[in-house]
C-alpha cells in the first residue's frame, strides 16, 4: 500500500530535493563529462567491471547493506530493544532512512553539525551522546524544540557544571519543554562520564533539581574502549561496566530522580551490542525501561575490525544467526594495479584520501582483469596491504602472483566510519557492480 503524503516520513521530502542536487565530472568518482542529478545516477547504466567510472571508487553493495539492516532490526527486536544508530558512521541522510524503515528507533550524532544535517532531513528524535556545551549548539536545539512541537531531544551530562551550564542556558534562552538529559558512566582512564557512584548520583540530584527546565530521561555510557589483556578479560570489564550503568538507573529510580518513562538505558558501540542487549534486559527498576542500542557500523559491518568482532558475538549468543543472515562487508574500495616495480611489490591507485586504515590495513578481496574476465574472482593468495600514501597502496604479494598492471582489485575496509568520510558521493552496486543509486555524505 502506497504511504500517502499526510503519513509519510518527514525525511521523504528533503531526500528528494537531494536526489535533484546536481552534480558534474569534478565529483570523486563520476567520470569526466558527467552532469547530472543524484537521483539520476541509477539510470545511467553504469558499471564499476566496464570501467565507466574511474578509480579509485568506493562503493556499496546493495543487497549487503539490506541484509545487514534486517539482522540489526530483528536482533534488537529480540530483545525488545530500541535502535538509535550513530550517524557518524556514514553521516549519509539517505543510509539513516534505511535504517529507519529497518526499524530504527532515533539517529544518534556526537557533534552539532550532525544534529544539523539530521534535521535538515526531518529525522524527529535524536541522541546527541555527547555533552551539550557549546552556546551555539544550546541555542540550535531550543530553537529547533520551539520550532517543532514532535522534535524529541536527549543529550548526555556527566558533571555539576554541566547541568549548571545547560540550566542556566535554558534560563536566558528557554525551551518551552524540559530538556531530555542521560547521565553518562565513564571508566578510569576513559573519555567523558562521571566515574564514580557518589559524583554520579550528585549529577542526578542536580538535574532533578534543574526541572522543568532539565528531565533526567536515562543513564548510558560508552562500552567500545575499554580493553583488556585477551577477550575473556576484555568482557569480564565491558559486562562490569554495564552493571554500574544499570546500578546507577537503579539507584536514581530508588531515588525517584526520573522525570518519567520508560527510562532510557542506553550504550552504543558495534562491537558487544549483544552483551549490551542481554545486561540491559536483565535490569529490574520500578518503572518501565527502555533498552537504546547505538551501534552505528553494523549497516556495512567491515573486512576485518568488525568482522572479528562479530565473531565473538556469534559464539557468545549462538543464536544471533538463527533468524536473519549474518552480516557481511557492504563497502569496498577498487583501485587499479598501476606499477609491478619489483618482484614482490604492486602499487595501486588508492591511498589514504580514499581508504581507512586506523584499525587495520585494507583488506584485498577481489580480483578483476578487465577483457578477461566475467566476474570477478577470489583475491589470489598472499596479498597483503602493507603501507598508504596520499594515493598509493603499497601491496606485498608472492614473486609469481598473476597480478598485472591494469588489473583492478577490491580491498575491504577495518572500521568504515573512517572510509565514508573520505567520499562525499559512493556508488552503491548490485552484485553485478551495475550502478543502481548513489548516496551523499555530508563530513
Amino acid at each position: 500500500m502506497a504511504t500517502s503524503e499526510a503519513n509519510a516520513p518527514p525525511w521523504l521530502a528533503p531526500l528528494a530535493a537531494l536526489d535533484r542536487e546536481l552534480l558534474d565530472g569534478s565529483s570523486k568518482g563520476l567520470p569526466p563529462g558527467a552532469r547530472l542529478t543524484l537521483g539520476e545516477i541509477g539510470g545511467q547504466g553504469w558499471n564499476l567491471l566496464r570501467q565507466d567510472l574511474p578509480l579509485p571508487l568506493a562503493v556499496l553493495r546493495e543487497s549487503a547493506l539490506r541484509a545487514n539492516a534486517r539482522f540489526m532490526q530483528r536482533f534488537t527486536e529480540r530483545f525488545g530493544a530500541r535502535l538509535a544508530p550513530h550517524g557518524k558512521t556514514t553521516m549519509s541522510p539517505q543510509l539513516f532512512a534505511l535504517q529507519m524503515e529497518h526499524g530504527a528507533w532515533a539517529i544518534t550524532v556526537a557533534t552539532l553539525q550532525q544534529l544539523v544535517v539530521a534535521r535538515r532531513f526531518g529525522f524527529p528524535r535524536i541522541l546527541l551522546a555527547n555533552q551539550l556545551l557549546d552556546p551555539l549548539a544550546i541555542a540550535y536545539v531550543v530553537d529547533e524544540l520551539k520550532r517543532d512541537p514532535g522534535f524529541e531531544f536527549y543529550c548526555l551530562v556527566d558533571s555539576l557544571e554541566g547541568v549548571r551550564l545547560l540550566d542556566a542556558a535554558l534560563a536566558a534562552r528557554p525551551a518551552g519543554r524540559p530538556l531530555g538529559v542521560l547521565l553518562e558512566v565513564g571508566s578510569p582512564g576513559g573519555r567523558t562520564g562521571a566515574r564514580t557512584l557518589e559524583a554520579q548520583l550528585a549529577v542526578a540530584r542536580a538535574i532533578k533539581a534543574a526541572a522543568p527546565r532539565l528531565a533526567l530521561t536515562g543513564v548510558e555510557g560508552f562500552e567500545g574502549l575499554l580493553g583488556g589483556a585477551d577477550a575473556g578479560e576484555m568482557r569480564a570489564r565491558v559486562e562490569a561496566f554495564l552493571d554500574q550503568i544499570v546500578a546507577l538507573a537503579q539507584a536514581c529510580d530508588e531515588a525517584g530522580l526520573f522525570a518519567g518513562s520508560p527510562v532510557l538505558l542506553s550504550a552504543g558501540g558495534s562491537a558487544f551490542y549483544d552483551l549490551v542487549l542481554r545486561r540491559f534486559q536483565a535490569a529490574r527498576l520500578r518503572r518501565p525501561a527502555a533498552i537504546v542500542s547505538r551501534s552505528g557500523c553494523y549497516l556495512t559491518h567491515d573486512s576485518a575490525l568488525y568482522r572479528r568482532y562479530f565473531t565473538d558475538i556469534a559464539a557468545r549468543e549462538p543464536t544471533a544467526t538463527a533468524f536473519a543472515e549474518a552480516p557481511s562487508a557492504a563497502l569496498e574500495v577498487w583501485a587499479y594495479v598501476q606499477s609491478r616495480p619489483e618482484p614482490g611489490k604492486a602499487i595501486l591507485t588508492l591511498g589514504r584520501r580514499d581508504i581507512s586504515s586506523d584499525a587495520d590495513w585494507p583488506v584485498p578481496l577481489r580480483w578483476f582483469r578487465p577483457g578477461r574476465d566475467a566476474a570477478p574472482l577470489a583475491a589470489p593468495d598472499g596479498l597483503a596491504a602493507v603501507g598508504l600514501n596520499d594515493q598509493h597502496a603499497h601491496l606485498t604479494l608472492p614473486s609469481d602472483a598473476p597480478i598485472a598492471v591494469g588489473d583492478m582489485l577490491a580491498f575491504g575496509v577495518s572500521h568504515p566510519c573512517t572510509t565514508f568520510d573520505k567520499w562525499q558521493l559512493i556508488p552503491v552496486v548490485d552484485d553485478g557492480y551495475t550502478i543502481r543509486s548513489a548516496v551523499r555524505t555530508f563530513f
